[in-house]
């Protein structure tokens, strides 16, 4: 059954590879699944989907796949606890209800059943196996494992493992698709892209691909194709806006900084924070406003670096038109901030913007001269990988 139906997720477009279905596997042996179908359904999703746009299409998949067929775990055999054991040890018959009773019943709507039973719910506060009510949580009650009512509320009690199809079948994830803002591990994904860089460089290595190609191209006339090395030559340099109406998006730009600076695979990288524009000054402490002359980070900049900035863009038309215009009233800029960005674009022409924003709200004066400027992306996992595209 498992082997289909990992063959019915990869069917259905899901990059399950083999190895992850044999840890799958070996994870069921070890029992967490513990012969449950809802904690199958979470633990298979937790080894088998590695991206959360997929979410959408596992649910949809299980429910497809597990529809009226019985879940059966390897170990064929429930774990039971001691704990479950000593109460069943002491578990009672159930009374049957009588005649006048079910018509008594049948005279309720749902809502007086739902009333009556959370009376006697808030009543109950301990073991309840039939009592002197018997309209409950136990017993005969409509409301108990073995209610009799075809209206009663079922509380737990047969049929469990149906939990997993109606969270399958519900597809609570979705809206969790390409169009979604990232958390750590999808930016920190996502930025590995840039890795697609690192051919650069001098002609050294035998293509062999290459080579092949060529010389069949020439009829068998050996011709030897050299290309650049894979050698990692990204460098990148991210910039934030930080505070004023980004301090709203604090925590996605919190998430970029985090996967950016544990990325192992940058040959050089620089973070900077400015507020609303970048000026004379960007800090890499601006809580106690530590930082570096501007001048000094574009300088030591070359056109093989890339750089992202993370930003609303959105600000007083002064603060990016004007020298003078900074919001801060004991700061002059003598430069206009615009300036400042036409200096950054001219040191690093491979410059994207992500905007926390929505599109749709990207329709202010400052925003569409800086869009005008920089290429923009919505700070999703689209955005970043259309940016990341671009500056490549």
């Amino acid at each position: 059954m498992f082997v289909e139906f990992y063959f019915h997720l990869r069917k259905r477009g899901i990059p399950a590879s083999p190895t992850e279905f044999l840890t799958l596997i070996e994870a069921l042996e070890k029992g967490l699944a513990a012969a449950s179908l809802t904690r199958f359904y979470t633990l298979a999703r937790s080894i088998l989907v590695k991206r959360v746009e997929h979410f959408d299409l596992y649910d949809a998949a299980f429910a497809e796949f597990f529809k009226d067929r019985p879940f059966t775990h390897p170990n064929e055999r429930a774990q039971i606890t001691d704990e479950l054991l000593d109460w069943l040890q002491e578990a009672r018959f159930l009374r049957e209800l009588t005649e006048e009773q079910i018509a008594h019943l049948e005279s309720l709507d749902l809502d007086e059943l739902r009333r009556q039973f959370e009376e006697r719910l808030a009543e109950q506060d301990e073991r309840h196996d039939g009592g002197s009510h018997w309209i409950g949580t136990g017993g005969t009650s409509p409301f108990g494992h073995s209610g009799k009512h075809p209206s009663g509320v079922r509380i737990g009690g047969p049929g469990g493992n149906r939990t997993a199809m109606q969270i399958a079948q519900k597809r609570r994830f979705k809206n969790l698709r390409t169009d979604q803002v990232l958390d750590t591990r999808q930016i920190a994904v996502a930025l590995r892209k840039l890795r697609r860089l690192t051919r650069d460089g001098r002609a050294e290595e035998l293509d062999l691909d290459g080579t092949i190609d060529a010389t069949a191209r020439n009829a068998g006339d050996i011709e030897i194709v050299f290309r650049a090395p894979r050698e990692n030559q990204v460098k990148l340099l991210l910039l934030a806006d930080v505070g004023g109406s980004m301090t709203p998006h604090s925590e996605r730009t919190s998430k970029l900084f985090s996967a950016a600076h544990k990325a192992h695979h940058f040959k050089k990288f620089e973070a900077y924070y400015f507020h609303n524009c970048p000026y004379e000054t960007l800090y890499t402490d601006m809580a106690r406003r530590k930082g570096k002359p501007t001048r000094e980070v574009l300088a030591n900049l070359d056109k093989s670096w890339r750089c992202i900035v993370v930003g609303d863009a959105a600000m007083a038309p002064p603060e990016l038109m004007q020298a003078g215009g900074s919001i801060n009233y004991f700061h002059f800029n003598e430069d206009a901030g615009i300036t400042w960005l036409r200096r950054l674009k001219d040191a690093v022409p491979r410059t994207a913007w992500l905007n926390p924003d929505r599109p749709r709200w990207w329709g202010s004066y400052t925003t569409k001269i800086i869009g005008d400027l920089f290429p923009m992306f919505p700070l999703t996992i689209d955005g970043i990988e259309e940016a990341i595209d671009e500056i490549r």
